[in-house]
């Protein structure tokens, strides 16, 4: 079904196509623009579109051709969605690396793209890209600032904006990253035809359980492939955006209080931080009718606690799960009065017609809760290829079925469950995941908490409370009754966790770091 009419969701034209609808459709920020500074955080989709338009012309001003690859890694901002498009809209092909990423990975990744040009501003060039990055590009293009060696990339109001030739539906149209939890991140290849294809069942789904005019409030990667269907939903419904580059609660909860959305759209660990703002007396989450998490499956705590301070009658959460590589692939809505006693490894069905699921068994054992099976999936929405690693690719791929890396099975109504990742199950002790949905849900002060291997591979918990509060022990033994034992856990601050640009924990690197730093384990006090 997702093949019958994609002819393709194109980047050059995102802006454009939406304008000619409703060119003065609010899109607000929480910042203002590297590119545009002076337009200030009010925008419009035809300010938006203008912007786009003016970026390509400056792109192409400056050498850039279509079929070139043009890496965008600068500070963080909207600008590098907007810049992303702008590079397909010369016939470019946009690569979009996040701001997190550390300056030895970017060259790895520039290196692997074989000489591309690069987006980018001072700030990051200098201070955090290695000095030979120059000689890894085709040529250097600053948005803000100066350097030798590079060329300013500046717009102009007045240049007038060429059209837009839309290329062929099946062509490399975005390169994206992997989140790197296990090693350097991979360059995922969509087409404009896959980016339609993820954006087919989601929008299904908006319409059926939205139907009114809604603002919708997104704190996603600005690189991420989940912002191009995020924003193309919002954008054919008319819905309003606020786009938030920063999450602390203080700042979030004074921006809801006044614009009061109704959708909310961001990482896992983004809404765990967004908690306290339930308990805001200004009612920053009162309107809130969906709650919209597609990255990791989201703890049942956080679900409760944030619809609970709705004041709608029906809010419910939406639960995609997917992959950069393959999109969206399984989903289930949830009513706050279920949301009680959901259990948060339950991540939904296949969308009917559109996508398929199967987990195959794991050392000849049937799956089940305790003998997960390898999770496997299909969908149109599936990305070409790595870029420079097809052999790697096609490991993942078993007649069409795609890898999903994760272990779990389906229940006898078909829902599928999540245990683990395959490469952080711990032998012996069940789902790590399931075992930290039950510590947040009985521990309010917990921010975070990750069971990896310590010593001997034994599990152990490490948390991160909320304001950096010492971890009571008698509450710690009460909320650990029942569960599988293990080591004492050890306390961090949430800096100290090594995260991906989506905020998922790298678990594996963690468990590294505690070893080196103690391989005896450090008990939290």
């Amino acid at each position: 079904m997702q093949r019958i009419g994609n002819r393709g969701l194109f980047l050059g034209a995102f802006f454009d196509d939406a304008a000619k609808k409703r060119p003065y459709q609010r899109i607000t920020l929480d910042h203002e623009l590297d590119i545009a500074p002076e337009l200030g955080s009010d925008l419009t989709v035809h300010a938006c579109a203008n912007l786009v338009g003016e970026m390509a012309s400056a792109l192409r001003d400056v050498g850039v051709r279509p079929g070139d690859r043009v890496a965008v890694h600068k500070r963080d901002c909207f600008d590098i969605f907007l810049l992303t498009c702008a590079v397909a809209r010369v016939g470019a092909v946009p690569v979009a690396l996040s701001p997190t990423l550390r300056g030895d990975t970017v060259a790895q990744l520039l290196e692997r793209c074989d000489r591309p040009h690069l987006i980018t501003d001072e700030q990051t060039l200098v201070d955090g890209l290695p000095p030979d990055v120059v000689k890894r590009c085709a040529g250097v293009l600053l948005v803000t600032g100066e350097a030798d060696g590079t060329t300013p990339l500046r717009r102009d109001p007045e240049a007038r904006p060429r059209p837009f030739t839309r290329p062929r539906a099946d062509r490399p149209a975005l390169l994206t990253h992997t989140s790197g939890t296990t090693d350097t991140p991979k360059l995922v290849v969509h087409t404009s035809r896959s980016l339609r294809a993820r954006y087919r069942p989601q929008a299904l789904g908006a319409r059926l359980l939205i139907r009114d005019r809604e603002t919708l409030a997104v704190r996603v990667s600005f690189v991420h492939s989940r912002l191009v269907t995020a924003l193309a939903i919002a954008l054919e419904r008319g819905f309003p955006i606020v786009v938030l580059k920063d999450a602390p609660p203080e700042r979030v909860a004074d921006l809801f209080a006044e614009v009061k959305p109704g959708i909310l759209e961001a990482h896992p660990n983004t809404f765990v931080e967004w908690e306290p703002l339930a308990d805001d007396p200004r009612g920053p989450l009162s309107n809130v009718l969906a709650l919209s998490s597609t990255f990791d499956a989201i703890h049942p705590r956080t679900v409760r606690k944030i619809l609970g301070a709705s004041h709608r009658r029906r809010p419910f959460h939406l639960q995609l799960y997917g992959q950069s590589e393959i999109g969206p692939t399984v989903g289930r809505a949830t009513s706050r009065r279920r949301a009680m006693s959901v259990d948060g490894r339950c991540v939904g069905f296949p969308f009917p017609g559109m996508t398929a699921v199967r987990v195959v068994d794991r050392d000849g054992l049937t799956p089940g809760p305790g003998t997960p099976g390898f999770i496997e999936v299909r969908s149109d929405g599936r990305a070409l290829t790595y870029f420079g690693e097809e052999a790697r690719f096609q490991r993942q791929l078993d007649d069409g079925w795609w890898r999903m890396g994760d272990v779990g099975y389906r229940t006898r109504w078909g829902c599928l469950h999540v245990s683990d990742r395959e490469v952080d199950v711990i032998p012996g002790f069940g789902s790590a995941l399931e075992a930290e949905d039950v510590l947040m849900s009985r521990l309010d002060a917990l921010l975070e908490v990750v069971v990896v291997p310590g010593r001997e591979g034994a599990p152990t918990p490490v948390v991160v409370t909320r304001d950096g509060a010492p971890l009571d022990p008698d509450r710690w033994a009460k909320a650990t009754a029942g569960l599988p034992a293990m080591r004492p856990p050890v306390q961090l601050s949430l800096d100290e966790l090594p995260r991906t640009a989506t905020a998922k924990v790298q678990r594996l690197e963690l468990a590294k770091r505690l070893l080196a730093a103690d391989p005896a384990g450090r008990p939290a006090t």
